[in-house]
């Protein structure tokens, strides 16, 4: 297991530092970070936490998991590779 989790149905409201001292609660938080739009601006609603050990990232799980915070019922679990090739994009060759 990687130490990189995927917090899903975050609050639009929630900072980073919010975020950070909720898993400082598991302990070391190693970087942490809420995606925004590229063109809004607007928060996407999901982060990535990065614990130091695995045991940490285990016990955020456990701790954080289906918890309700700011009305939201929390998503957390390891974060999975994005995929290599075939994303979207332009690259010429679709229909037009």
């Amino acid at each position: 297991m990687n130490n990189k989790l995927f917090v899903g149905n975050l609050s639009f409201r929630l900072a980073d530092a919010d975020l950070q001292a909720m898993f400082e609660q598991y302990g070391t938080v190693v970087s942490c970070s809420i995606p925004t739009d590229r063109d809004t601006g607007r928060k996407r609603g999901f982060a990535f936490v990065e614990m130091s050990t695995q045991a940490e990232a285990e016990a955020a799980i456990k701790g954080l998991n289906g918890r309700e915070i700011e009305g939201r019922q929390l998503s957390v679990s390891v974060s999975q590779p994005k995929p290599k090739g075939g994303g979207g994009g332009g690259g010429g060759r679709g229909r037009y």
